[in-house]
């Protein structure tokens, strides 16, 4: 007999729950943006504002032995699935107390304990990754999931493909998890891509798809539990695109010339954060004091991560060569 289908509870200590996973994805993406513009962090910095509700309701789904692989837009994604934020926040300093000993920086977070692995730069690259981590757990007849973040722009590389394709011959427990900004990295949708509809294209390869409200947190945790159920179950391959909207540049690079600000203003009106606090608060789920609870916590654990990345210590010059596996030639 299967397993029946877990309901989601929204009582007020759920609802805390998913307005306190939001409101720290966001406020520790306000303080990367601040400490970026002081050049205490570098490089590159992709901000997840805007699409906290995808990264909050999948997770609610999962198991800590599940995985998680994601894009270089991951610092949300990392948070959640456990990875302390000191270390997080040391990661993007560059100090070698940081999840990646400070080499990986934004983009490539990483930590195999709570099984975050990445954290991938390159688009598309982390969809083969989480088939092969899926591939190994059914060998090693192991029942977890693997679940898998990107962007609407992988779908025009050809990992998308072969990896759905591969995932459904294979029947392999992975949850694509597309996150659906609308314009990639500058191009919107319409532009790019002939069919628009990215669960209509994941659905060719044979495996189950559904498209859900990405600025809705409770729809998108309603759906992943829905598909991570199935996958248990079956374990086979779902697939949910998360329409979602980011609401700061792709890059801290971009000039965004390709979106009007009304249109970004008309977003952040339907934010997953105020659009979650207002209904809370109208149906009597969540207090005020609950709110100002939430941004106390949250404000002292962003402070205390941004103290330990000061604190943190740059690695030695003669390390630099650890882990490198070509040998120096003359």
């Amino acid at each position: 007999m299967s397993a029946a289908l877990p309901k989601v509870r929204l009582n007020r200590e759920h609802c805390r729950t998913l307005l306190h996973q939001m409101v720290r994805i966001r406020r520790f993406e306000e303080k990367c943006a601040e400490l970026y513009t002081l050049e205490k962090i570098r490089g590159f910095l992709h901000l997840y504002i805007g699409e906290e509700a995808v990264a909050t309701g999948v997770m609610q789904a999962l198991e800590p032995n599940d995985a998680v692989v994601a894009t270089y837009r991951e610092h949300g994604h990392a948070l959640l699935k456990g990875v302390p934020a000191g270390a997080i926040m040391a990661e993007m300093y560059g100090k070698q107390e940081g999840c990646s000993r400070g080499r990986g920086g934004s983009m490539h977070l990483f930590d195999a304990e709570t099984r975050f692995y990445g954290g991938n730069a390159i688009v598309a690259g982390g969809i083969p990754i989480a088939v092969g981590l899926a591939l190994a757990d059914k060998m090693a007849n192991k029942k977890r999931i693997t679940a898998c973040f990107f962007g609407e722009g992988a779908v025009a590389e050809g990992e998308f493909h072969e990896s759905l394709n591969l995932a459904a011959l294979w029947r392999l427990p992975v949850l694509f998890v597309c996150e659906n900004n609308r314009y990639a990295m500058g191009t919107a949708l319409d532009l790019s891509e002939s069919e628009t509809d990215i669960s209509a294209k994941a659905a060719s390869y044979n495996l189950a798809s559904e498209g859900v409200d990405g600025m809705d947190v409770v729809a998108v945790e309603v759906a992943t539990r829905r598909a991570v159920h199935a996958i248990r179950e079956t374990g086979e391959p779902h697939f949910l695109e998360c329409r979602t909207y980011r609401f700061r540049a792709h890059s801290m690079y971009d000039p965004q010339f390709y979106r009007a600000k009304d249109e970004v203003e008309e977003w952040k009106d339907k934010g997953p954060i105020k659009r979650f606090t207002e209904w809370a608060l109208d149906v009597g789920e969540l207090r005020p004091e609950d709110i100002e609870e939430i941004e106390q916590d949250v404000a002292r654990e962003i402070s205390e991560a941004v103290a330990f990345a000061e604190s943190g210590t740059w690695e030695p010059v003669e390390d630099l060569l650890r882990d490198v596996g070509a040998e120096k030639r003359i």
